[in-house]
């Protein structure tokens, strides 16, 4: 990654990509470029976040484009396009009509910002994943889903809601892929260093796990119209953010596995450590029969959805 002039482009200026590139932007972390089909709307969005830049004390370099080309000597792509889930759709739903789009996103990706790391957002992440690296070809460790993170970030607040204590306190871990298959670990989960297995009873840490892994569905019902978009933009940019800058952020992430976790050639959630090279390191927990088996029964999902629908 070059260490001079620094680039983010984010694919997609909807609210999710909004959202991230507005985090970014608070983040100096250099220039950002939104792209959308809807050109106007990229260019709007980016020229509001720019005149905030005083007030909240960031440069503003953000600009709005339709263009690909505009994406050249992207450091990072954050890729956010494709269709929202609708109420009482799964994020499985969405797979015909979002892998044509990331194909053409890829593409472009491809062809304009060849040294780039991705950070894919794009429903159904795991999936979506795997078919944006099998699109572009870049190398396994270049391409990489958000989708632990927010997981784990809807576990701690529904902790910090049953506790009665601050969000910063608690930290969650989730893998597996990101939808209803899930793998909330509670054992690997503390408020304020202490396991939450000491701190509530089996029934309430059960429901905690449900209400995590139904997160997006929830909001989703709540809105009726569009899907959860502050967390996921957020979520997105840390991971961006922790590339960047190469800060080596620990990370539960979408990311390709070849024997780790006794699972091969299929993206899905797992601590890594993210750095200027993208997915530096894949970390593998001491897991319990049990949630290894959740979590492999997560993998065996997705691969057969690869198979069957996607054609991998």
């Amino acid at each position: 990654m070059s260490r001079g002039a620094r680039k983010v482009a984010v694919i997609g200026a909807g609210n999710v990509g909004a959202t991230c590139a507005f985090v970014l932007a608070q983040k100096n972390v250099g220039k950002i470029v939104m792209l959308d089909i809807y050109e106007g709307f990229a260019k709007g969005k980016a020229l509001d976040m720019s005149q905030g830049g005083q007030i909240l004390n960031y440069d503003g370099k953000i600009t709005g484009t339709k263009d690909y080309s505009d994406i050249a000597g992207a450091d990072v792509v954050v890729v956010t396009s494709g269709f929202p889930r609708q109420p009482g759709m799964s994020r499985e739903d969405l797979i015909g009509k979002n892998a044509d789009i990331i194909s053409q996103v890829g593409a472009g990706i491809r062809d304009h910002a060849p040294d780039s790391i991705i950070v894919m957002v794009t429903n159904p992440l795991d999936l979506m994943t795997y078919h944006m690296q099998r699109v572009t070809g870049f190398p396994h460790h270049r391409v990489v889903g958000q989708a632990g993170i927010l997981d784990s970030a809807r576990m701690t607040h529904f902790i910090s809601q049953e506790l009665g204590c601050s969000n910063e306190d608690v930290q969650a871990m989730v893998l597996g892929g990101h939808g209803d298959t899930m793998v909330p670990l509670p054992r690997y989960t503390t408020a304020g260093g202490i396991s939450i297995t000491q701190l509530m009873d089996e029934e309430t840490i059960d429901s905690i796990c449900a209400r995590t892994a139904a997160g997006g569905g929830e909001i989703v019902k709540l809105l009726e119209r569009g899907s959860a978009f502050y967390a996921p933009g957020a979520a997105a940019a840390i991971m961006a953010e922790s590339i960047i800058n190469d800060r080596k952020r620990m990370l539960p992430c979408s990311a390709y596995l070849s024997g780790q976790y006794g699972m091969e050639d299929i993206f899905i959630g797992v601590p890594v450590v993210l750095g200027s090279e993208g997915v530096e390191r894949i970390i593998e927990l001491e897991l319990e029969d049990s949630e290894l088996s959740s979590l492999q029964s997560s993998g065996a999902f997705y691969k057969e959805q690869l198979s069957n629908i996607l054609g991998y």
